[in-house]
């Protein structure tokens, strides 16, 4: 079953009532905030009317939020590197 992924990429502050009560309706409270659902004739005319505030695509399966969460991390397998001691003079120490 597909799904619309839905960002919110500009805020709804001083748009009008009803474009206020279709982000509320859809659950978008922050920007770039993603939310998932699915696609039905409902849903797509939600998103036609706020279509300037929003970043839509059609994937096939919603993530969960841990699942969200997790893609934003980034790859295990790096290490910070430490400075080099120095001494007093601001020369390296061997």
């Amino acid at each position: 079953m597909p799904f619309f992924r839905i960002t919110l990429m500009r805020s709804g502050i001083g748009m009008p009532t009803k474009t206020q009560g279709v982000l509320k309706a859809l659950g978008l409270r922050k920007r770039m905030a993603t939310i998932y659902k699915p696609v039905t004739p409902e849903v797509a005319g939600q998103i036609m009317r706020i279509k300037e505030l929003v970043d839509v695509k059609e994937v096939e399966t919603a993530m969960t939020k841990e699942q969200m969460k997790a893609a934003r991390r980034p790859d295990p397998g790096y290490y910070v590197e430490t400075r080099r001691p120095r001494d007093l003079d601001g020369e390296r120490l061997s």
